[in-house]
């Protein structure tokens, strides 16, 4: 993997455009040249853009928001404007070799049911989230505040989010589904890779999921 900041570079928070490019490439790290890849709340279609500059991947972005498919149009992105709630009806099994849902399973209500579908129309699921449980959120909460940071970004009054979860939350949900856990990666807020406690220290968790 590609460092986003040079050796010996002072440590300081990810920059929102740092971290939105270290998350794709940690995704990128996972994916073979040449796959097939659904990107489900996929924005304007940059992580399929990169990818396709990447990996030469080829595939589709899935998104609800009107103004977020026309940026998939002007990133040359195919989209298909559906709400990933309702399910993934429209896809075969296993017509992708990878499903990612990246930093927006959050805001998403049919967990259970996105993970189950995504692990249905891919052989693995790539997901991307930040984590309630890393130790500055905890110490928001300790001082009787929600937590506002450069993974959880927005006040409790305006957030999208829906879902707060944890690395240990969401491990014990695959292990609910029978899914499978085939490599997990943690980050804190400078980007650097946790190994220790990843649940107390990681404010960023990546996985790599399929059927166990």
């Amino acid at each position: 993997m590609t460092p986003i900041r040079p050796r010996g570079a002072p440590l300081t928070p990810l920059t929102a455009k740092e971290r939105e490019r270290f998350d794709f490439a940690v995704i990128a790290h996972w994916i073979p040249e040449g796959e097939h890849v659904l990107d489900l709340g996929c924005g304007d279609g940059r992580l399929l853009r990169y990818l396709n500059e990447s990996k030469r991947i080829t595939g589709y972005g899935v998104e609800i928001a009107h103004e977020s498919v026309l940026g998939c149009i002007r990133n040359g992105v195919d989209v298909i404007q559906i709400d990933i709630e309702g399910g993934l009806s429209g896809f075969e099994d296993r017509s992708f070799s990878h499903a990612i849902i990246s930093q927006a399973l959050q805001a998403m209500h049919s967990t259970e049911r996105i993970l189950n579908e995504m692990l249905r129309v891919a052989d693995e699921a790539i997901v991307s989230f930040p984590n309630f449980a890393y130790r500055v959120n905890r110490e928001a909460i300790a001082s009787g505040h929600m937590p506002v940071s450069e993974d959880l970004p927005y006040e409790w009054y305006d957030t999208p989010n829906v879902r707060f979860f944890t690395i240990a939350d969401f491990e014990a949900l695959c292990d609910k589904l029978g899914i499978a856990v085939r490599e997990r990666l943690a980050f804190d807020a400078f980007g650097q890779p946790v190994t220790d406690d990843p649940n107390l220290n990681g404010s960023l968790a990546f996985y790599r999921l399929g059927r166990a």
